[in-house]
């Protein structure tokens, strides 16, 4: 197939790209690199920098199959400290992209959405059935965009999926060998696990995601460079005190895609989440890293962040009952991946 991967230079995105070309298809990476990085566009995709309103329908006029959508701001600080800049971007860029779709008669689309639409649950595990209340303007637009799929579902035919991700954390190495393009850089036919090649991981700035900051810290002791980490608060009411989150591998989340991008049916948007259904505290991750990394990484206790759940664990039932998905790596092999993925990047002269 000929698919449109918007967003396809940053993390999530490069590593589902590398997927679909791996799986043989014919794949056009679109993405302004305000936050992405032109080097970790796939191997065998063609790659056009360029924005949603500027270059998508240019894009789609050339016969596209489906669209596979995660061009979009991602802090929730951010988006409180300046919403307009989500509401232009994650809503008004998708708009744009669903009306290129329209003219152009592209049929089918994967978007990338996120738990933060459902803010504070009143349950867990939560269910795509659950109450949408997000508690910031990231959580709003991604809903808001959702009502545009849906929307374009019933008045024009396309078949949409919505993925609402929980914590994605590991790194996904390229393999090489027949159909490569380079050193580290795969083709069509690589099976994208062991081999050689690169790895796509998580390269955000600023970072906020537990797992690559506390491997940061390791990396720094490691290099004699000292640091350590603080965890918000410990009073939650949780078997620990700390924060439960639901983490699953970057792997299984592009796999995830795969299968979402064989369910799009003309006139139906399917809502799915992705996630564990067990959850990790961030001690037990803190833990994890030390063991992985052989690091003693020193934590201190700091105060609650406001508005931090205490508990925010997937239910995946539907998608498991539907498409047959279900994670296959832990928390253990998220956390492998992630330091061998940062200390590759570390490495001075070496690609990512």
């Amino acid at each position: 197939m000929r698919l449109l991967v918007t967003g396809g230079a940053g993390y999530i995105g490069s590593v589902v790209g590398a997927l679909l070309v791996a799986e043989g298809h014919d794949v056009t990476v679109l993405d302004d690199l305000s936050t992405g990085h032109e080097d970790a566009v796939p191997a065998g995709a063609s790659f056009v920098q360029g924005t949603l309103r500027d270059d998508a329908g240019g894009l789609l006029d050339g016969g596209v199959d489906a669209v596979l959508h995660f061009a979009a701001k991602s802090l929730v600080g951010e988006s409180v400290a300046h919403p307009s800049l989500y509401w232009e971007n994650n809503l008004g860029g998708s708009l744009a992209l669903l009306e290129a779709m329209r003219v152009a008669g592209t049929p089918r689309i994967v978007f990338s959405s996120t738990a933060a639409v459902y803010g504070e649950p009143e349950q867990v595990p939560i269910e795509e059935t659950a109450p949408t209340r997000p508690t910031s303007p990231y959580g709003a637009s991604k809903v808001a965009v959702d009502t545009a799929l849906a929307e374009y579902a019933r008045m024009h035919g396309i078949g949409a999926v919505s993925l609402r991700y929980f914590n994605v954390a590991g790194a996904h190495r390229e393999a090489t060998g027949p159909g490569s393009t380079g050193p580290g850089r795969t083709g069509p036919g690589s099976t994208g696990a062991g081999g050689g090649g690169r790895w796509l991981g998580e390269r955000h700035s600023p970072e906020t995601h537990l797992i690559p900051n506390v491997l940061a810290v390791a990396q720094s002791i490691a290099r004699g460079s000292g640091g350590h980490l603080t965890l918000f608060g410990d009073d939650y009411p949780t078997p620990d005190g700390t924060c439960v989150r639901d983490y699953i591998h970057v792997a299984d989340l592009a796999r995830a895609h795969l299968l979402a991008l064989g369910a799009c049916q003309p006139g139906q948007h399917l809502i799915y989440n992705l996630g564990s259904e067990s959850g990790a505290s961030n001690l037990e991750v803190l833990a994890e890293c030390r063991a992985v990394t052989g690091v003693d990484i020193p934590a201190e206790i700091g105060p609650r962040r406001p508005g931090d759940p205490a508990v925010l664990v997937a239910s995946s039932a539907r998608i498991r009952a539907d498409l047959g998905w279900q994670p296959g790596l832990d928390l253990r092999a998220m956390v492998a991946d992630a330091w061998s993925a940062a200390e590759a990047m570390a490495e001075p002269g070496l690609a990512p």
